[in-house]
């Protein structure tokens, strides 16, 4: 009997565990887009009610969502008594013009990135002191710090006396303090390898006519020593020239090669996201753009299997629609761009390049006559495949940056 008590017991607790987990790991705030489904994956005995009615009968959960604005909703367990609190935004549907035009970036960032660190004549001034590659240095001495010349400047003025360094680690900040270390030029060192700024060539996704906004890529730019997604203050949207195209093949991601070096400012960027590089076109006369081309864009619902366009730039000048394949919808993903799985299907471009190549993340993809998302990565092993994301993932983070 005792045996039977134990396992009911355990039983209760994993039940009690099942729910405490849901019932966490569920968003405090969501953004919908007008039309979509409220889809929270709740389990069984928890419904998505309005705060307001607080009843059975108003379970949201599962439904289109038709008003925009914001709406506070409650989860209740079993109809008995409410666990958690829903702030849900819905956005209206909106159109834009996709572009698939080749540009470049200049990232800068919020104080300077610690991407290494060496011995100055034998010493190790950072020993001790907490800061890692990673780390992103913003004060030294209540001074703040928004450049390489600006802390070289800083460390070379304190003639080796200890500096008070406030720095962010995870999110998170911290203070600690560097005696600096004099090298064979005489000059003081933190032994600390750091860096300002980033810069990329990618593709333009869409502009939004409404609001003059921007998205391009459709991932983040990572630094290229900590892999790390920079966190920028502001940054720059340039013209690129395109100088070549590397095919890509199975085992080896071909690539777009251009320069940015004499690039025009096209707009800024405002934010570096998983999700993509967003911002605002200030100089929309060099784009191009017409406005027969807006479009409405879809909701993942809209979206099916099969054939699709993406648009690109791999000529200077010249942007062409290929055609593609959708073969997977991850219609429940709102956690990373691997929306779609696609496969490059039109042979003119698998002549040209293979397939899809480093360079064509944020090229937009077409169906039905609708904006339904954008290229994000490529396979390894098979250069034709890769994925994309959702184009309303796009506009719910382009929302969340532009606010």
């Amino acid at each position: 009997m005792k045996l039977y008590k134990k396992i009911l017991l355990i039983l209760v607790l994993i039940i009690i565990y099942t729910y405490v987990c849901n019932i966490s790991m569920l968003p405090n705030s969501i953004i919908l887009m007008q039309g979509e489904t409220l889809n929270l994956n709740t389990i069984f005995g928890l419904n998505v009610t309005s705060s307001e009615t607080m009843q059975a009968s108003s379970n949201l959960n599962n439904s289109i969502v038709e008003d925009t604005g914001t709406m506070d909703l409650s989860l209740d367990l079993f109809n008995l008594f409410s666990v958690k609190d829903v702030t849900v935004n819905v956005i209206p549907k909106t159109t834009v013009i996709p572009m698939g035009k080749a540009i470049g970036m200049k990232l800068y960032t919020e104080g300077v990135l610690v991407v290494g660190m060496s011995e100055i004549q034998g010493q190790k001034p950072y020993e001790g002191s907490g800061i890692e590659t990673g780390d992103m240095i913003v004060e030294i001495n209540n001074e703040p710090i928004n450049s390489t010349d600006e802390l070289i400047e800083c460390v070379n003025r304190s003639n080796g006396e200890s500096l008070e360094i406030k720095y962010i680690s995870n999110e998170e900040e911290k203070t600690t303090s560097i005696a600096p270390a004099k090298d064979s030029d005489n000059e003081y060192k933190l032994g600390l390898w750091v860096r300002d700024a980033a810069a990329g060539v990618g593709t333009l996704t869409f502009y939004e006519p409404s609001t003059g906004n921007f998205a391009a890529l459709g991932h983040g730019i990572n630094d290229v020593d900590t892999y790390d997604l920079i966190q920028i203050a502001n940054g720059e949207l340039v013209t690129t020239n395109i100088l070549d195209i590397v095919k890509g093949e199975d085992g080896s991601p071909g690539e777009i090669r251009g320069s940015i070096e004499n690039g025009t400012t096209l707009g800024k960027v405002s934010k570096n996201t998983a999700l993509g590089i967003y911002g605002n076109i200030t100089d929309v006369s060099r784009l191009n753009i017409s406005t027969a081309k807006e479009m409405e864009v879809a909701n993942r619902s809209e979206i099916t299997t099969g054939k699709a366009e993406i648009m690109c730039e791999l000529e200077n000048g010249k942007i062409q629609n290929y055609e593609i394949e959708i073969q997977k919808i991850f219609i429940d993903n709102n956690e990373n761009n691997k929306s779609m799985l696609i496969k490059v299907t039109d042979e003119e471009l698998i002549e040209k390049t293979g397939g899809i190549i480093q360079g064509m993340s944020g090229a937009p993809i077409i169906q039905n006559g609708k904006f339904i998302g954008a290229v994000t990565h490529v396979l390894v092993n098979d250069s034709k495949t890769g994925y994309a994301v959702f184009a309303d993932m796009m506009i719910k983070q382009m929302r969340e940056v532009s606010e």
